[in-house]
């Protein structure tokens, strides 16, 4: 059996990290899967959204503390890929312990992101008019008025977290760095493929069956394949580099 690790997930923009809760029950027990809970949702409703992405980035990073003493991996779907990727040039900017790998899910490279359709967003109608566009929202988030106002709040404080990222080639990130997008999302193949400009090491790509949301799709090709990957995880902790480096 593989040796112990934890996962720690990032959740998608819109959403709480609870949405990971469920992964639990299905990955074996060597896994452990911690969802990292941002402001303003879920457990913590009662704070105030990040107002910027170097804030959120911090905030994810005091979140993790609990965890950096052992063997870790990071997981993010769609702006949680965006936020891993930022917690680990932070990581690697304060000398902290880094992840065993990074694993971004439905995600483009963050060398390549292409902000127009966020920009475009005016207002509450946008915003819904997004969601469903997106898919992955349960039914009853539409039929219940206070709950999808809830969500579109979290939507747009999520959209100007991603808006306000603003990428630095100054870093390529030391750990492996595997990519997970779903057969029929609108991401293109060269923006995935990019990933290779942040990482050091060859940077694996797979595809599964399904749209934005292939996570739901395809749960269980999903977590097959996040076993398989964590189980090639190297024992000893990664190595934190004290690069000097430009907030990200």
């Amino acid at each position: 059996m593989p040796a112990d690790i934890t996962l720690l997930c990032l959740p998608c923009a819109g959403a709480s990290a609870t949405m990971y809760l469920r992964w639990r029950r299905v990955l074996p027990a060597w896994i452990r899967v911690e969802p990292v809970e941002l402001a303003g949702r879920g457990s913590r409703i009662g704070d105030p959204f990040s107002p910027d992405f170097s804030s959120a980035i911090d905030d994810v990073c005091v979140r993790m503390q609990p965890w950096l003493n052992g063997r870790y991996a990071l997981y993010g779907h769609s702006m949680g890929a965006l936020l891993a990727y930022g917690v680990v040039r932070r990581l690697l900017q304060t000398g902290k312990a880094l992840p065993q790998r990074l694993i971004a899910s439905g995600s483009a490279s963050p060398s390549a992101r292409d902000n127009s359709r966020l920009a475009r967003m005016r207002g509450r109608e946008d915003l819904l008019e997004d969601l469903r566009r997106q898919g992955g929202t349960p039914d009853a988030v539409f039929e219940d008025e206070e709950l999808l106002a809830l969500t579109l709040a979290v939507l747009g404080a999520d959209y100007a977290l991603c808006l306000d990222y603003v990428h630095a080639a100054d870093v390529r990130l030391p750990m492996p760095v595997h990519v997970m997008s779903g057969r029929r999302d609108d991401i293109a193949p060269e923006r995935l493929q990019a990933w290779q400009d942040v990482a050091q090491a060859p940077v694996t790509l797979e595809t599964f069956e399904g749209g934005h949301f292939f996570i739901r799709d395809s749960e269980l090709a999903v977590l097959d394949a996040l076993t398989r990957h964590l189980g090639q995880t190297s024992v000893a902790p990664a190595a934190a580099n004290h690069a000097n480096l430009a907030p990200a």
